[in-house]
């Protein structure tokens, strides 16, 4: 049976908003972008309302809410709850998204990715974060102690395949298995909470085991909801372990007996992974997410020297080629080039790059086509290159 009671994450129906109507094709036509260039008409209608966009995706803070108390041995972590743009076009369960923010004391804005909490979402409607500050993270340090409601942060579209496969509309007889550790229960929870919120029925034979590791009783995340799960007549099995409780496959097949034919989602820590990996033995049923920066670096490293000289052939300036973005290059070089999202999503920042090669930091891939359009924020030369800069 289902429990709109027990899950706090109902989402609400966006209300009309700019996009919806023919005012919003009218922003988003290329006349308009041609008039608005080279900025794009989104930096101008975030002047005038920041929750205006054509484009972009951008949310409100709505709320911010501790998950762990002072008694946790790890980093504190919060639930924010996000009220999107109306160009959010909806995830699916177990979905991440990319997240800029303007953190103070920075030059630039700062992105990394985060994975949905909330059930399965449809255009414009609220989502929340759930984010651990990490000591050595700026972007998840921010969110968890300094923002507040009002607060406005730059969002990617959905992304990633780490997705729940099973719905009411797409019924089965599958048992279904999550394993869990530390905060990379929050993809799993949206999966859970969706089917929760979606209808599923654990009377027709669908069942779910729901097994999650947490450092102690201090650090677990949704501590609340996930007893009122256990205690509730719905299929769902729920298995906690706290402290020094680490995995094993003898305690996996006492709980799932048929586990390696079971569709499995996994995602923590690298140990846990790694252990659950070697027990499924190249089971195609284990599905498994590994977070990796919103940036992948190429070789090198963010910031190391590498070989070459970037030319900013507009400027006459130039500098020795990083591993950084040759937007961050520039702005080290003391430049100010247009930019907006720092995601690759925007566009804002494209301009010519007449010679050289360039690695794209988000696919890995190189081009070194002459006179070509390129968006710094994302591209890192390789070897010599010359950007109308």
């Amino acid at each position: 049976m289902s429990l709109p009671a027990l899950n706090p994450l109902r989402v609400t129906r966006p209300r009309p908003a700019l996009g919806a109507d023919p005012v919003g094709r009218v922003l988003r036509s290329r006349l308009v972008a041609a008039l608005a260039a080279p900025h794009g008409v989104d930096r101008y209608l975030e002047q005038v309302n920041p929750m205006w966009a054509a484009h972009e995706v951008r949310a409100r803070i709505v709320s911010v809410t501790r998950e762990t108390g002072p008694d946790a041995l790890g980093a504190p972590v919060a639930t924010l709850t996000l009220q999107p743009t109306s160009t959010w076009r909806g995830h699916r369960a177990g979905q991440h998204v990319l997240v800029g923010v303007e953190v103070p004391g920075s030059a630039r804005r700062l992105t990394r990715a985060f994975s949905i909490s909330s059930p399965a979402s449809v255009p414009g409607e609220s989502i929340t974060l759930t984010v651990r500050s990490h000591p050595e993270g700026e972007v998840s340090q921010h969110l968890v102690e300094h923002a507040r409601p009002g607060d406005v942060l730059h969002l990617s579209q959905a992304q990633g395949s780490f997705c729940l496969d099973e719905s009411p509309a797409t019924p089965t007889n599958n048992h279904l298995l999550f394993i869990t550790g530390g905060s990379g229960i929050t993809p799993a929870m949206s999966m859970l909470r969706t089917l929760l919120r979606d209808g599923y029925d654990g009377h027709v034979g669908r069942r779910v085991t729901f097994l999650h590791y947490a450092r102690s009783e201090a650090d677990q995340i949704f501590a609340e909801e996930l007893a009122a799960i256990a205690a509730a007549d719905n299929g769902v099995a729920v298995h906690l372990r706290h402290g020094d409780a680490r995995f094993s496959e003898f305690e996996l097949r006492r709980l799932v007996p048929r586990f390696a034919g079971t569709d499995t989602w996994l995602c923590g820590p690298a140990g846990l992974v790694e252990l659950v990996t070697d027990a499924y033995r190249g089971s195609p049923r284990l599905r498994t997410e590994f977070f990796k920066p919103a940036v992948a670096r190429a070789a090198g490293g963010a910031g190391e020297q590498v070989d070459g000289t970037v030319a900013f052939t507009r400027s006459g300036l130039s500098a020795p080629a990083t591993g950084d973005s040759l937007l961050e290059q520039a702005e080290a070089a003391g430049l100010a080039p247009e930019h907006g999202c720092r995601m690759g999503i925007c566009f804002s920042c494209t301009t010519t790059k007449y010679a050289g090669t360039v690695r794209n930091l988000l696919t890995g891939e190189e081009s070194a086509q002459p006179d070509e359009e390129i968006r710094i924020c994302v591209n890192r030369p390789v070897g010599d290159c010359h950007v109308d800069l």
